[in-house]
């Protein structure tokens, strides 16, 4: 039976890693037995859980379990997911979920390639929206001609995160919260794509400012034709995920689960001027893990065609920080220039 490392226990590893494993466990005890999961986070403490048994470092933790048998949750922030990485590999876990983005620069990009490479890890980067029922919906839609051809995708992903932005920066950009999942879904519904532009805004709260964290909005121009525009705001009052589609015929509007507390997405098609609404059980990260154990325990690189997809991902998340860095550089060196020309 495979065993199961997390490591970190902030929010993604302690309130959605944990939690899921629990159902997962649940639905596929072939798969995990009855062995507790091992968490590891030298910063955070949890209190005693029935099935969890905690180190405070992945020495620690690797004493607990058999690495080459385990699969390791890296649920870390992207800043430092490279190192964490790193020293998976080198106390022999071979198997890696990591958690979105699978890094938060083409440098940090780099190094997870060589490591990959290196020490023929096989890395899952999670992507629940790409095993959502709502999204298999959207590519049946997509793919099945009816509704004519796609022309235009909008996918806006806002929530309030105030708190975390102002307390924990765990994130370097708007950039790195919620678009790689719009970035994903764009592109497993449309094709490769390129970055027509992008912009993003600070926080901003009385005095306070967080660079960057505010929001973010890119643009992508698909090899298909299609024209996709993704917009998070990080400082919404509501909560939405929502997906727009328009057909030649047709208009599709979607709307994933916005937290854990739910697992059902929505679809709506008009057209006709006829509406069609339908309502899907969608506990889509559940099942993303399911499946990530299932082809662990396959022979040869199952996860290779996921991996490439989210270095794209990355890739194209890259383009777009760099497009809204470059008014700040200017604004840099311009001021550089001024003080050395005033001197």
């Amino acid at each position: 039976m495979v065993r199961t490392l997390v490591v970190g226990l902030g929010r993604a590893g302690a309130e959605l890693h944990l939690p899921v494993l629990a159902r997962a466990r649940a639905a596929a005890r072939q798969l995990f037995g009855d062995e507790p999961v091992v968490a590891c986070d030298p910063r955070r403490v949890l209190g005693d859980r029935p099935g969890l048994v905690t180190a405070t470092s992945i020495a620690e933790a690797a004493a607990l379990l058999d690495p080459a048998d385990a699969v390791a949750h890296v649920c870390t922030p992207p800043t430092v997911r490279t190192e964490v990485i790193g020293e998976l590999a080198e106390r022999g876990f071979r198997h890696l979920v990591v958690e979105k983005p699978l890094a938060a620069d083409t440098d940090d990009l780099a190094r997870i390639i060589r490591l990959r490479r290196k020490h023929a890890l096989r890395i899952a980067v999670v992507e629940p929206w790409l095993t959502s029922s709502l999204t298999a919906r959207l590519t049946e839609l997509v793919r099945g001609g009816a509704l004519g051809e796609p022309r235009s995708i909008a996918i806006v992903q806002n929530k309030p995160r105030f708190r975390r932005s102002l307390t924990r920066p765990s994130h370097p950009t708007a950039f790195d919260v919620e678009l790689p999942h719009g970035v994903g879904l764009a592109l497993r519904l449309a094709g490769n794509a390129r970055v027509t532009h992008a912009a993003g805004h600070d926080l901003v709260v009385g005095d306070v400012v967080v660079p960057r964290m505010g929001g973010a909005r890119v643009g992508l121009r698909h090899n298909s034709g299609v024209r996709t525009e993704i917009s998070s705001d990080l400082t919404s009052p509501v909560r939405e995920r929502r997906i727009t589609v328009q057909f030649e015929h047709a208009s599709v509007v979607g709307h994933y689960a916005v937290s854990a507390d739910d697992d059902h997405s929505q679809l709506t098609v008009t057209r006709n001027g006829r509406r069609e609404h339908e309502v899907l059980r969608d506990d889509s990260l559940t099942e993303w893990v399911i499946r990530a154990y299932q082809l662990f325990r396959g022979v040869g690189d199952q996860h290779a065609r996921g991996f490439a997809f989210a270095t794209d991902v990355v890739q194209l998340l890259s383009v777009a920080k760099n497009i809204c860095a470059e008014p700040v550089v200017a604004a840099a060196r311009a001021e550089t220039a001024a003080a050395a020309h005033a001197r």
